[in-house]
């Protein structure tokens, strides 16, 4: 492989070596990736075992990872003001809380 002098290109060439080495880099990435999970799938199939035995399903992972958790409670005054009751409580339910209301008012 002949070496390159990159103190003598002009910055247009240089750009462009970067787009292409750029560009190499990924798809060596990929193949590597691919390869790898050639590897592990062989590995596991060696054993006896689907790599989904191993590892879960990814779409179940990803069924999980963005369910919906239910209303449990709801701004009597504007129904569209809900809260899960997970995370930081809403303005509205502290503000109501601090003039003296019960949590248990709020319930859906």
């Amino acid at each position: 492989m002949a070496a390159i002098n990159y103190d003598k290109m002009s910055l247009k060439e240089l750009l462009d070596h970067e787009t292409r080495l750029s560009k190499a880099i990924t798809a060596a990435r990929r193949n590597d990736m691919t390869l790898a999970r050639r590897k592990v799938i062989a590995v596991a199939e060696s054993l006896g075992y689907k790599i989904e035995d191993l590892t879960g399903s990814p779409r179940a992972a990803k069924r999980t990872n963005g369910s919906k958790v239910a209303v449990k409670f709801r701004n009597k005054d504007n129904p569209e003001e809900t809260w899960t009751g997970r995370g930081r409580q809403p303005k509205w339910l502290a503000a109501r809380l601090s003039k003296g209301a019960k949590l248990a008012d709020f319930a859906v």
